[in-house]
Order: structure tokens, then sequence, then C-alpha cells
């Protein structure tokens, strides 16, 4: 799409503010004249090319436009006989340069508010801007429009008709119906007309909507008076707030582009997302919320940056009440929907407008998620992603997965409620679900090389903290190179329990001989492992087994103290126990003496406590430890079942989910 702007005119009516330039470079705001402000805003808009016709001041005015820089390429074309003649046939000394695109055509005297410019290049159809509230001008511009589409253009029309400026889209084909009726005119020696008489005699086949503007700015400025209301308007008009918020990590062409579209409006503020609210419904973030802040107060033209605690707008937009709220149009439908209509609720309380733009889709983009996600599966990087996000969320949801497939259903699920998004923040590599797995009991007999493997198998395909079930952590020597592996892979936290000797499933309690770790020699475990890690970012984490083996809340609470001081970076307390009380207790008593230690759950028997009732208690690490494993087994079982029941395979296709589905979840790269 090109725009061509008409500059041809001697502006005459203007005085003394044209006697050394032409109109167009007459200021209207300080550093900005009309021509500097039309083509500021095409640029914005992503408009590339523009034809602009000359005469008074050719030169004057080439000069003028090629110092401004801005990216846009400009063609100038010369009315060698501007003094004679109206711009009809400046437009058609420029038309071989005007036959193959779609047309923004504008006056060089014409002022408009970006949001205008927005409407008219977003016009699916050929429009022309007019106004249903502005009352008709005796000598300007009004359209007489029927059904919606503009019939005849003049000063002379009165019935029917609407304030109208010369600011159109012209699709191509319509434009060419009314350029070539611009060629007859001007070469039957009519060039002293309108180009808008050429149009009239198309009857309305040149297909031009009426684009009711009502009052937002859209004037032309032909003499001191216009200038001087024109300038007012502009100030009200440029004194109005934007709010646009933003969670990316990583500022790229699409982002400045809808920036720009949005300084259009007024004043930016521009919300950063905080890093709980980002990692709630996208992903981690690969730069904290403080640096990304940083990131937008260093773009030209942005006036402020405040930061926005939840994906819901309602708190900032009540605080800063912003005229205009700017968004892409990516959540009219899908899980953001509830947010879009709750930002709707709120401006219209106070009168404030909802202004969208189409959603970058450059496949440029989408690489550089992809080459995002890569960075967050570097070990590195993902380590450390743990201690984050509790410093972050306060409670961290972890997940069971046991293999390639399991990790990317973790990695993958998301249910969206009320405009947000839930989904888990790690993932627990069980030894339990791992023997399961491969069809071993769970008393460490996987050693820990194939534990390793399965590490390998999940990190490749996710990009997710894992934490790692390191049932006793074995002997303290080997468990000095469990930690130095584990760390070197990118596990965030290891979780030991203190018992002793062929390790026995918690489950079983008190039902088979289970050996308790002294305190002391526990402690010495910790220590170990605590001296032998190279970063601080990797967590060693105390399971305490005195409750599941009746040990009593006194005996719970000495270990935790002593593993704590021993140096360990978080504390499980487990229990067999539907009821959740002994937890509770334990978590207040624990609480009463150790505010900052983060305390781990396993609620698989005391399950009836929701993520948020536990946070309030005082937890911070919920485990979900084997739920992927127990629903699989009863699912593959009923298959197997009905195939052999039926002889066939049919009645079992309703309770499987198509293999393309399936695929679906394994990244191609």
């Amino acid at each position: 799409m090109k725009a061509l702007i008409l500059n041809s005119g001697l502006g005459s009516r203007m005085g003394a503010l044209t006697k050394e330039h032409p109109k167009c470079m007459t200021e209207i705001a300080p550093g900005e004249t009309i021509l500097s402000r039309q083509l500021r805003l095409l640029a914005a808009a992503g408009v590339r090319e523009a034809v602009i016709t000359t005469g008074y001041y050719d030169g004057v005015l080439q000069d003028y436009a090629r110092s401004l820089g801005l990216p846009l390429e400009l063609t100038f074309v010369n009315n060698p006989r501007y003094r004679e003649t109206n711009y009809i046939y400046s437009i058609y000394c420029a038309r071989e340069l005007l036959q193959d695109d779609d047309l923004i055509l504008m006056h060089g005297d014409l002022v408009f508010e970006g949001r205008v410019l927005d409407r008219v290049l977003k016009s699916p159809t050929s429009c022309m801007t007019v106004s249903s509230t502005l009352p008709l001008p005796e000598k300007d511009f009004k359209a007489v429009v029927r059904n919606g589409f503009v019939r005849k253009v003049g000063i002379e029309f009165f019935d029917e008709a609407m304030a109208a400026q010369a600011l159109y889209r012209l699709k191509r084909e319509d434009w060419r119906r009314w350029l070539e009726k611009i060629a007859v005119f001007c070469e039957s020696g009519r060039t002293g007309v309108y180009a808008e008489n050429a149009l009239n005699e198309l009857e309305g086949a040149a297909n031009i909507a009426a684009l009711d503007v009502k009052d937002a700015l859209c004037a032309e400025i032909d003499n001191a008076e216009d200038l001087a209301m024109v300038t007012e308007r502009l100030k009200e008009t440029e004194n109005k707030t934007v709010y646009c918020c933003f969670s990316t990590d990583i500022i790229h062409g699409g982002h400045i582009a809808i920036i720009r579209k949005a300084q259009m409006l007024g004043r930016l503020i521009i919300g950063v997302l905080s890093d709980e609210a980002v990692s709630s419904f996208k992903r981690f973030p690969l730069v904290p919320a403080s640096e990304r802040r940083i990131m937008f107060e260093n773009i030209a033209g942005v006036s402020r940056v405040v930061e926005q605690n939840s994906l819901s707008y309602r708190e900032n937009l009540l605080k800063l009440k912003p005229d205009y709220v700017v968004h892409g149009d990516d959540w009219c439908t899908g899980f953001q929907k509830p947010i879009r209509d709750e930002v709707i609720e709120v401006l219209a309380s106070y009168g404030g407008e909802l202004v969208e733009f189409p959603y970058a889709t450059d496949p440029k983009y989408k690489e550089i998620q992809a080459r995002q996600r890569a960075d967050l599966a570097m070990p590195d990087l993902r380590r450390g992603r743990l201690k984050r996000l509790l410093a972050m969320k306060g409670l961290v949801t972890a997940m069971e997965a046991h293999d390639g497939l399991t990790g990317l259903v973790v990695e993958n699920t998301v249910v969206h409620q009320e405009g947000g998004a839930r989904q888990f923040d790690a993932m627990w590599l069980s030894s339990l679900c791992d023997s399961t797995a491969k069809g071993k009991p769970d008393i460490e007999l996987v050693d820990m090389t194939s534990r390793f493997r399965t590490i390998d198998d999940i990190m490749e395909v996710t990009t997710k903290p894992i934490i790692f079930d390191g049932d006793t952590g074995g002997l303290t020597e080997h468990f000095v190179y469990t930690v130095r592996s584990l760390e070197r892979m990118g596990v965030s936290m290891v979780i030991i329990e203190d018992k002793t000797g062929l390790k026995k499933n918690s489950l079983f309690g008190t039902e088979v001989r289970q050996t308790q770790d002294s305190i002391e020699h526990f402690c010495e475990k910790i220590r170990a492992g605590k001296k032998a890690q190279r970063t601080g970012e990797f967590m060693i984490c105390a399971r305490i087994e005195s409750l599941i083996l009746e040990q009593g809340m006194a005996d719970a609470l000495d270990r935790a103290f002593a593993f704590t001081e021993a140096g360990a970076d978080a504390i499980m307390i487990h229990s067999r126990k539907k009821d959740p009380s002994e937890i509770c207790e334990f978590i207040e008593k624990f609480r009463e003496k150790d505010t900052t230690t983060p305390i781990v759950l396993v609620p698989t028997s005391f399950n009836s406590v929701t993520e948020e009732e536990w946070k309030k208690r005082g937890a911070n690490i919920i485990i979900y430890a084997n739920q992927l494993m127990r629903a699989a087994v009863p699912a593959i079982q009923r298959a197997a079942e009905s195939i052999l029941t039926h002889h066939r395979a049919e009645e079992c296709d309703a309770m499987l989910m198509p293999f393309k589905e399936i695929i679906r979840l394994i990244p191609e790269e």
C-alpha cells in the first residue's frame, strides 16, 4: 500500500505563515509540522512508501521531508502548473506511480488522530472519512451518503450529506476507476476542478464506504483560525493516556510496531507483567520483571512503565484510568477472552476505549519463541529455576513424570480458568514410578545409571525444573557423587529420606520393618552433599519419616530443626493418614521457629486440602507423586480387556486418544 499526499497548493489563505515554505510545513506542535505528523503516523502504521506532489517551494519541501529520517520511501512529483490548476492535475502528473497498489489518499493540510488512520487502514473496503456529529460546513467538503456509501463529494451538496475530509483508503480496482476518470478530465483540459468532480461522474462505482469518525480529530487547516483550533484539539488528543501491557522477555519488531501504534493515540504507559503472572499462564520468564521494566523504559516515546501484578488489568486501570487500552486481537477468543471482557467492563465504567491491532504472526517471531524454549531447557538455566519460582510464587506444584511422554504431558497440560491459565511448575521423578514403569519393585533395584537415563529422556523434551527422588541417598560417599551428577545435569532439587538399609516404600508404614537413620548420621550426609555441590542453585531436601513410622511429632520437629541446621534447603514431612491434622500441626510448630525454609508435601493420602489452603498454612512445594502412573494402568488394563472380550479393537477405540494427538505432544526438534 502507498500513500499519496497532495502538497501542490499555494496555501495563500494562511497569509504570512506560508511566506517561506508550503502549508504542510506549518508547525502544529513544538517540533511537529502537518507533514511530519502525517509521515510519522503513516510510518508507525506500517506504510512504507509515500508519493508527495509538490509545487510551491518544491525544493524546500523535498529537503525537509527527507531530513525527517523516517522509514519511508519518498517519491516527489512536481506539478509544473500548480498556480493555474487544482490538485486533480497533480494526481494526473503522478498517475504512473499510482496504478498498481491500494492507496491512502490525503490532502497535505489534513491533521488527524492516529486512531482515525488506524480505522482507515483497517477498512475492508474503499472508504472516505466523514462525521455524523459535526455540523455541515458552508464552504468545505460534504459527502452525499446513501446506504453507507459515498455517492458524491463536493462543497455544494447539503441533502443526504455529511461533513467529510479528504482522507481515503482506496482499493486498487476502485482507485483505477477514479484515476481513469481523472485522466479523462485532465486530457480534456478540465484541470481547475477538484479530483472529486471526476469521482462524482462514477455515480458510486468507486465503491467508497462512508467511514464515520464522529468527533475524532480529522480536520484541514485552511487559515489561521483553523490552525488555532487544530493545535488546541491536538494538545487535548496527545494528552490522552494509553495503556499497553507486555509479558515478553525479548522485544522484537512486532512489539515495536504495536508500541508505535499505541503512541499514535497519546502518552504511552506500559505495564510489565510480574514474573509470577507470566509463569502462571505462559512459561518461566528468562528475564526478571525488574530487567524487563528497564527494557521498556529505554524505548523512545514511552512515558512511564509500571508493574502489573496479575493477568487482570482491573487494578492498574482503576488506578491509572487510561483513555485507551491497546492490545493485539489474539485475545478476542480463547482463554484470554474473560480478561478482555473485564477490560471492556472497566473501561466502560469511566469512558475509556479498547483499541485492538492485528496480532503479529511473522514466522520469525515463532523462531524467537522456539529459541527461548531451547534456552529454558539448558541445564544452567533450568537448575536455578525452582529457587526462583519459590521466591516468586511462594507455592510451587510438581507432577510426577516417569518417561519422556509423561514429561511432555506435565510440560504441556494447561487448564484455563477465569481468564488465566494453571499449569504445573515442576516435575517429580519418583523412584517408585520409575521402578514401576520398568516393572521392578521399589527397593532401589533400579540403579542410578538407569535413573539418570530417565532424567535425560525427560530433560531432552521438556523445560520445567526437576525434583529428583533420591530415596535414602545411599552411602554418604555415594551421595556426594549423586549430588554432583544431578547438579551437572540441571536437576533443581534432590529429596532424600532419613531411613537406612534396603528401601521399603513408605506406603507400607510400620507394616514392614523400616529403620530410621540417626539424626547425627543423616546430618552428616546432608553436610557432605552441600559441601559437594558446585553452585548455590541446587537444593537438598530432607524427608522426615517420623510420622510414617509413628515416632511422634516431637521427633519429627527435632529432626527438622537439626536437618536445617546441617544445611538442608527444604524439609519434606510425610504422612499416610487421610486426616491432614498432624501435617498441619507440624507446619504450625515448625513455622513458629523457622519462617523461611521451604516445606514440601506429598498429599497422596491427605488429598482433600487445596493448594491455596496449604500455602496459607505455610507449605511451599506440593508434589503429586504418582497420579499419572495410577491413571495409566487402569486405562491400559481396560483397553487390553476390551480387545480380549470382543476379539477385535473396535469397542476399544472409544476409550483411546488418536495417535496423531499423541504425536502432537512430541516436539519436532
